[in-house]
């Protein structure tokens, strides 16, 4: 009998895992059992050590190869509409020499806020074109994310130059602009869109 359990519970494991593979190793605990993993079943994996907990409701399987940005890859899926913005989308275009020591997400203004123990994530509430604007996916660690822009990004910065610093700003448009991350015409544009043109322009023409 004792053995037939045992048949019986490694070959749920071996399904579970297999619906974890098709979804990049990665699911949040209503999604599991939305695709057919018996809550127990998900709970008995994590206790072998099957299964990661990368935060509340959220398992990766453990023999995948270490995740490179586990706090970004936790952030996207448990706030999926949710933006990478400021800091840490500076750190994803590599175009600060700070390093965020919280997620920074921007939420369209009204959006419920989101409940996490961990990571620890700071919300910026975006409006219109400012929210919807200059949006890119990039993928990290098989997940796609979503992130401003490089030029949606500086222009950003300038915008809460009060929060950051104007040096944090000044030091993103110059990266940006020795990097060639784009043409200093886009940077004028999200400048528009976020409100800072007058502040952003002479900036702009002193270093080009």
């Amino acid at each position: 009998m004792k053995k037939k359990q045992n048949s019986k519970k490694h070959s749920a494991f071996a399904k579970a895992a297999t619906v974890f593979r098709g979804h990049g190793g990665v699911l949040r605990t209503m999604e599991a059992v939305r695709l057919g993993v018996h809550p127990r079943t998900l709970y008995a994996m994590r206790d072998t050590g099957m299964l990661e907990q990368l935060g509340r409701g959220l398992y990766r399987l453990s023999d995948l190869p270490p995740l490179g940005n586990p706090d970004l890859v936790a952030v996207r899926l448990r706030v999926p509409e949710g933006v990478l913005c400021l800091l840490s989308a500076l750190a994803v275009h590599e175009i600060t020499t700070q390093i965020p020591h919280e997620v920074y997400v921007a939420l369209r203004r009204g959006a419920e806020p989101p409940r996490l123990e961990h990571p620890p994530i700071r919300v910026f509430w975006f409006t219109g074109k400012a929210f919807a604007e200059g949006i890119e996916t990039h993928e990290l660690d098989e997940v796609d994310i979503r992130v401003y822009g490089a030029a949606k990004t500086v222009a950003d910065c300038f915008k809460y130059r009060n929060k950051l610093g104007l040096d944090v700003a000044l030091e993103a448009l110059r990266l940006y602009l020795q990097k060639k991350r784009g043409h200093p015409d886009e940077l004028v544009r999200f400048a528009r869109v976020c409100r800072v043109e007058k502040v952003m322009r002479p900036y702009i023409e002193a270093l080009l």
